[in-house]
């Protein structure tokens, strides 16, 4: 394994999109907002999905498990699989598998079925951001790459804030199969918008499945992907538990409980933003700023659960310091995935359903174990410092090996 030095090859000059750049941009975003939104969904109306199935709701649950390993299991597959297709190729192909998977979710009489669709639906996931996140960063250029990943990546945040509460209002007076049939066709459309829209690129018919994977292992790209892995982790170790945290800590009614979820959704669309801002002045400074700064603020919440005016700022203020860290850590691996961009961009995601599910298992072993829903600030914090060391520790390896050289 060794430590690679940054790339400069990469997006030497701009790419120019058929019909201009603002609508290129436009559908990535509108790409990433509908599949953040087939993702986020089913969180808002797993009861009424659970209720239509006559199914438990932890038994529901199995349909984001069934999603979220789909996510780990396709980036790296899909990637590999695809690696002598265009970016462009690849981006229809998966869009048309996305729809395919929803539209597969709807069809499927009974739970295991409906289990297999939503796997197959979660395949395409990291794919479709990672590329896509290439997809921009070669339209600008190269000290605009932050902007544009940042831009780009923002509609996993509004799908947070405006796509997943929609769909729980649709599937309260629909039901769930029609909000996924919705989504089928927001996923269609976008199909529409990158077949017109975005640049057609030269695949590179010589690449192989195995040049891609070899080109991954270097140490800088491992320890980003850990950062990944780890840092993102204490966002669902408190956003996973936030609700029953609202309704029994703080004790706000209902339609709070609403207003501090949207709350979040905005927290996570400003610092999308503001990191990607950062990311093209100083990369490594808005990796650090986001992880200290999660940290710091997950301490802070078990001690403003009882006073609603604290904690409206704490919860916005910890999706939106760790949202930050996506566009720092996409950028990176731009910059040392060499031949494995496609692959490596595709991980990050994955690491970030990994995030999810050490997150959420965090705080589930930490109540079962009788601790106050307090702790969870506190677990969070040790998930968001254990990034910070790992991509502290990618720095110091770095430095030690440009001493060298």
């Amino acid at each position: 394994m060794t430590t690679d030095t940054a790339t400069t090859e990469f997006n030497p000059r701009p790419v120019h999109p058929p019909h201009g750049a603002a609508a290129a941009f436009l559908i990535l975003t509108f790409g990433t907002f509908v599949v953040g939104t087939g993702e986020f969904a089913i969180m808002g109306m797993l009861p009424e999905f659970a209720s239509s199935l006559r199914l438990s709701t932890a038994d529901a649950g199995y349909a984001i498990t069934a999603y979220a390993l789909g996510v780990v299991f396709g980036a790296p597959l899909i990637t590999i699989l695809g690696a002598r297709l265009s970016r462009r190729e690849l981006l229809l192909s998966l869009y048309i598998l996305f729809c395919c998977g929803n539209l597969l979710s709807i069809a499927m009489p009974t739970p295991g079925l409906i289990e297999v669709a939503r796997f197959i639906t979660g395949l395409p996931h990291g794919a479709l951001f990672g590329i896509s996140a290439l997809v921009a960063a070669s339209m600008v250029d190269h000290s605009r790459r932050g902007w544009a990943v940042g831009r780009v990546l923002s509609g996993i945040a509004i799908a947070t804030l405006v796509g997943a509460p929609f769909s729980t209002f649709a599937a309260n007076h629909w039901g769930w199969r029609v909000s996924y049939f919705i989504i089928a066709l927001c996923g269609l459309l976008t199909f529409l918008g990158v077949w017109r829209y975005i640049p057609a690129d030269r695949p590179n018919r010589s690449n192989s499945p195995l040049r891609e994977v070899t080109a991954l292992f270097n140490t800088q790209v491992m320890l980003t992907l850990l950062t990944a892995a780890i840092g993102f982790g204490g966002m669902f170790t408190i956003y996973t538990y936030l609700t029953s945290i609202l309704q029994n800590v703080t004790r706000v009614p209902e339609w709070e409980t609403m207003v501090f979820m949207v709350l979040w959704g905005a927290g996570m669309l400003t610092g999308a933003n503001a990191g990607a801002w950062v990311v093209d002045r100083n990369l490594s400074l808005a990796a650090i700023l986001a992880l200290a700064g999660s940290a710091l603020t997950m301490l802070v919440f078990p001690l403003v659960l009882h006073s609603i005016p604290a904690l409206v700022v704490v919860v916005f203020l910890i999706p939106c310091f760790v949202n930050a860290l996506g566009p720092a850590l996409q950028t990176r691996l731009m910059d040392y995935a060499g031949d494995a961009q496609t692959l490596a961009a595709s991980l990050n995601h994955s690491a970030f359903n990994v995030a999810n599910a050490m997150g959420a298992s965090l705080g589930s072993a930490l109540l079962a174990a009788q601790f106050s829903y307090g702790s969870l600030g506190f677990g969070a914090a040790v998930l968001s410092t254990g990034g910070l060391v790992v991509y502290l520790l990618a720095l110091a390896l770095l430095k030690r090996h440009v001493v060298r050289a």
